[in-house]
């Protein structure tokens, strides 16, 4: 049977299916034509945007650190650039695989894996972080020549810290480090600017003057917009703004006084802080034993922090701002200028001393032994320990502590150095504060009779030793010690000085400050300080003590020889000079070295001359105050001012293969 087709039904279904696939078509073009059209109108400049970021790429440019200079233009801090070889864990399968695979091509020793793994525990995976630094030429080229083999591991040029004089100074000048992951999560509190500037930027001050002037130093970012191919190499540069370099940090610290100051001190532990009486200018800060801030610019390994954080002569404290001890009878005549202005005693009064002093049962003893009748004046230069047992008693904790409130005992000087240590200044209230129980709480009258004689609970920094003697040097005028003295602009060269507080005025009485000042000049003409000081050129003032380390049981005489070293005596003195028109003055302790006017005067005194006289010591006089058995200078002194620096043993150059980035022309 033959079908007969309905050609009208088929012509009509394939017209509308035509019309269907047309609708479709013409709708799928109008996507697109839309889409074209919101492409390349709409979205035309941020897609153009986009276009150009992924054709460059903006690098920030890190800036050259600032240089810090001493009162004569020494340059203490300056950098080099040098070649690195790093590793970005993340982008490496097995590091430790690769690090052994790099050692066919480069060297890489012990240190450098140590250093290596301390560094990647403080940074994050996509860090890149150095297994070698200093790079010479040769082995910049080898390594380029294999780079193919080492995914993730590249040579970078970088800038380096170096402190060229090495251990001298190194606790006023602290050290750079590497950005920890602590420091990077506080950064990300910093206003956006703070932050913007430290792109790129892996180090920044740790300690120190470094530390303080962190934001001076650094100088401003710059960046450059590269042309990158696919890769993401850089083909050319196609645009810049420069870095600024950061500015020169001029310091007070006269390099060569400290240098003398440390050499004096041999491998003895102790500090010493000298100071401009009519300015608060720090002239020396020394700390002793020191340590080589080179070693952390690049990251200490564990072998040489270890060695450093574990030395029992504790190399990293800063003693001159951190290290507290009793002032001794260096304590005696603020004392007694306490006496005078609070009216508890006048300068004539005389006082029996008999070699002891009875309160409450117990018998206080003196090494001087019967001195018999003693004024203030005479008190302080036969360095009377009754007079100041009594004298402690007659005024009581309270009063005692707030005499000396204001000399900066026990308080924060405010010295633009970071982690400075109160003390302990005590009262009453501090007691109560201080400890727990109850029986603790409460302060007893027999522990007032120690305090005179600067021992007790007293214990304070030879910082604050040194503030106190420049206060009674200048007639009551108090300053803040300081560091810094002025800024340079590196790009105009224009030296700025950096504001300080205006003096204080305690308001001593003239006539109570002469008296204070009669018997520190006795101590020295003919006291316990008169044979060290023989034959000088100028007149000083001053007061030897000696501070116990530990407690001595009772009835016990002090033997040194039954010691240990570390529980012998420490060696105190305080001085200014000239005593007429103070121009320094100081505050030294040589640690467990007994007597003051042994160890301790003497190093005083070769300071005094280079500072007034330009004279510094002969190599004989300087090897006998090393061993503190010198008095006066031995030998014929040279002229300070002639020795040439670096001397002998100061200076640590730059390391080899490495090329200077800033000169330094003070």
């Amino acid at each position: 049977m033959t079908e007969i087709r309905n050609v009208a039904a088929d012509l009509a279904r394939f017209k509308r299916r035509v019309i269907v696939i047309g609708l479709a078509v013409l709708f799928a073009f109008g996507l697109l034509g839309s889409r074209l059209v919101y492409l390349q109108v709409v979205r035309h400049d941020d897609l153009a945007e986009q276009a150009e970021s992924n054709r460059t790429a903006v690098v920030p440019v890190v800036p050259n650190r600032g240089l810090i200079l001493d009162r004569n233009g020494i340059v203490l801090a300056s950098n080099y650039s040098a070649y690195t070889l790093e590793i970005t864990p993340s982008k490496v399968g097995d590091v430790e695989e690769t690090i052994n695979s790099l050692t066919s091509v480069l060297e890489v020793s012990p240190r450098d894996r140590r250093r290596f793994k301390r560094l990647r525990e403080d940074s994050r995976s996509f860090d890149s972080i150095p297994i070698r630094t200093r790079l010479s030429d040769e082995e910049v080229a080898r390594f380029a020549a294999q780079r193919y083999r080492f995914p993730g591991v590249e040579i970078k040029a970088r800038l380096f810290r170096n402190y060229p004089n090495g251990e001298t100074g190194s606790h006023v000048l602290g050290y750079i480090g590497r950005i920890n992951q602590r420091e990077k999560t506080a950064m990300e509190d910093w206003e956006e600017e703070d932050q913007a500037n430290y792109k790129g930027t892996d180090y920044i001050g740790k300690l120190g003057i470094e530390q303080s002037y962190e934001k001076m130093l650094h100088g401003q970012t710059g960046v450059e917009q590269m042309e990158t191919s696919a890769g993401g190499r850089a083909v050319r540069r196609l645009a810049s703004h420069p870095a600024t370099p950061g500015n020169t940090v001029m310091l007070s610290l006269d390099i060569k006084l400290q240098k003398l100051v440390e050499d004096m001190f041999g491998e003895r532990r102790g500090a010493l802080v000298a100071i401009d009486p009519k300015t608060g200018e720090v002239l020396a800060f020394v700390s002793k034993p020191t340590f080589d801030p080179n070693l952390f610019v690049e990251g200490i390994d564990t072998e040489s922090w270890k060695e450093l954080s574990e030395s029992l002569d504790k190399p990293l404290l800063n003693r001159a701002l951190r290290g507290t001890y009793p002032p001794g009878s260096t304590y005696k005549p603020f004392m007694a200028l306490a006496a005078l202005q609070t009216g508890k005693r006048g300068a004539s009064v005389v006082v029996n001393d008999p070699g002891y002093f009875n309160f409450g049962g117990h018998r206080f003893g003196s090494p001087e032994g019967n001195l018999g009748g003693v004024d203030m004046r005479r008190s302080i230069q036969v360095s009377s320990n009754i007079y100041y047992y009594s004298l402690a008693n007659e005024m009581g904790v309270d009063l005692i502590h707030d005499f000396m409130k204001p000399l900066g005992f026990g308080q924060i000087t405010g010295i633009d150095l970071g982690g400075e240590l109160r003390g302990v200044l005590p009262s009453t209230e501090w007691k109560r504060n201080a400890y727990k129980r109850p029986e603790q709480k409460k302060w007893y009258a027999g522990e007032t009779i120690s305090l005179g004689i600067g021992q007790g609970y007293n214990n304070f920094t030879m910082l604050q030793l040194a503030q106190a003697t420049a206060i009674v040097a200048d007639g009551g005028m108090k300053r803040r010690p300081h560091l810094a003295l002025a800024m340079r602009n590196t790009v105009s060269g224009q030296v700025v000085p950096l504001p300080q507080p205006p003096a204080e005025n305690l308001g001593f009485t003239a006539a109570n400050i002469a008296v204070i000042r009669e018997g520190l000049t006795s101590v020295v003409t003919s006291g316990t300080a008169r044979s060290v000081f023989a034959g000088a050129g100028y007149q000083a003032a001053g007061k030897t003590g000696t501070a116990q380390a530990v407690t001595q049981a009772k009835n016990t005489r002090y033997n040194a020889r039954a010691l240990e070293e570390h529980q012998r005596d420490h060696a105190l003195f305080m001085a200014y000079a000239p005593a007429n028109n103070p121009k320094i003055a100081l505050a030294v302790i040589v640690e467990n070295a007994g007597w003051g006017a042994g160890s301790a005067a003497p190093i005083a005194r070769r300071v005094f001359d280079y500072w007034l006289m330009d004279q510094y010591p002969s190599e004989a006089d300087m090897a006998a105050v090393r061993i503190g058995r010198a008095g006066p200078p031995m030998g014929k002194p040279r002229v300070a001012s002639e020795v040439v620096w670096p001397v002998a043993g100061a200076a640590s150059p730059v390391p080899a293969g490495a090329a200077s980035a800033a000169a330094a022309t003070p």
